[in-house]
């Protein structure tokens, strides 16, 4: 054994651990992993439009995002919004449909941070916290919105955000 008043070199081998350090889903740097039915179900959605929107919430363990919600294919943006809970914060990707000035027909898919003033500072931290990585396993989405007031999701404000003023 070396040693010098700054470090210690041990001449004795160690043993490497070779058993996996995580399960089968990565974790956040929030801690909160992302349940798999989550990344099948955007799948499903952004593959066949098997459904018009998808809300998503942390456990209350705070450990995994999971799905809570499928919307129908039927489901109109208003009725979406309104099912937003009022104190509490939720991910959602809706399929956002809308017509351009020159009649053109258009959707995106639409990533939504709902975090409102009135959710729990815990809550809010937490779902900050693990939006980026949940939005890396979510491939292939462009527009994203973050709301803490009902006003900020409007139709006309998202259409705005999607649509570069009317002209995508």
């Amino acid at each position: 054994r070396l040693s010098s008043p700054l470090c210690s070199f041990s001449t004795t081998p160690r043993r490497l651990s070779l058993a996996p350090t995580h399960t089968h889903q990565p974790i956040m740097a929030s801690g909160v992993g992302i349940a798999d039915d989550v990344v099948e179900e955007y799948s499903q959605m952004k593959l066949r439009s098997a459904h018009k929107y998808l809300q998503f919430r942390i456990n209350e363990e705070l450990t995994e995002i999971v799905v809570e919600h499928k919307g129908e294919s039927s489901t109109q943006y208003s009725d979406f919004i309104a099912g937003l809970p009022k104190d509490d914060c939720r991910y959602a990707v809706f399929d956002f449909d809308y017509t351009l000035a020159d009649g053109g027909q258009r959707n995106k898919l639409v990533f939504i941070a709902w975090c409102p003033d009135s959710a729990k500072i815990k809550k809010k931290m937490v779902y900050a916290s693990s939006k980026d990585a949940l939005r890396k396993k979510l491939v292939g989405l462009t527009h994203e919105v973050q709301a803490t007031d009902l006003d900020e999701l409007e139709y006309d404000e998202v259409f705005d955000k999607v649509s570069a003023g009317g002209t995508k």
